[in-house]
């Protein structure tokens, strides 16, 4: 029997969450009928919220650092992004 760690249950939970928004993701979108892809949406947003907590829980632990970014590196992907991207006024 394998025992797990902290690192390894975070993880797990961490991969669950990203498989539930993809797959409210596609739901919502693929939605006919606006009062159920409003629903979709609105489970969506509450998965992305507990996703950003187990992230951040695995960040506080070093179990996922992210180093910062480069300048050179946020201004070649605004670049290459350029035409999605809308700057707020």
């Amino acid at each position: 029997m394998t025992n797990y760690g902290d690192k390894e249950l975070l993880t797990d939970a961490l991969d669950a969450q990203k498989t539930e928004t993809n797959n409210y993701n596609t739901f919502a979108n693929e939605c006919a009928h606006p009062n159920l892809r409003n629903t979709f949406l609105s489970i969506l947003s509450e998965e992305h919220d507990i996703q950003f907590q187990v992230f951040n829980t695995m960040h506080a632990a070093g179990f996922y650092p992210t180093p910062p970014a480069e300048q050179a590196k946020i201004d070649e992907a605004k670049q290459t992004h350029a035409c999605c991207y809308k700057a707020s006024k």
